[in-house]
């Protein structure tokens, strides 16, 4: 099962998986939607991987490291992180709602595309 975790509870999520690693969010949106919106990393590592290439560059991903994914809405994170718990990743989520909901929830001064 996937966490779904909404942007105004990634913190708690964040201090709960804390003690398995630092927390990455994995931003799996593509560079263009990257340099129109993007949000700054707090209590966390930030890294960008478009969806297509996250086969390719598992690699430089630690499957024991608790990963929440992140895209514009929803979807593309849903399915990568249901893609990393396949591959043995212990602790994924999926940031219900995107960037979008980020910017609603979080930061009003993420732009909204």
């Amino acid at each position: 099962m996937i966490d779904q975790v909404h942007p105004r509870d990634l913190a708690h999520w964040l201090e709960t998986v804390a003690p398995h690693g630092r927390p990455l969010v994995l931003d799996v949106r593509e560079p263009h939607e990257w340099q129109m919106a993007s949000v700054k990393a707090d209590g966390f590592e930030m890294q960008a991987i478009p969806m297509r290439a996250v086969p390719v560059r598992m690699n430089e991903l630690d499957a024991s490291r608790p990963v929440a994914c992140l895209c514009h809405h929803g979807g593309r994170s849903m399915q990568v992180a249901s893609f990393l718990k396949h591959h043995g990743f212990s602790h994924v989520a999926n940031i219900a709602g995107g960037i979008d909901a980020w910017s609603r929830e979080v930061d009003p001064a993420v732009p909204r595309y």
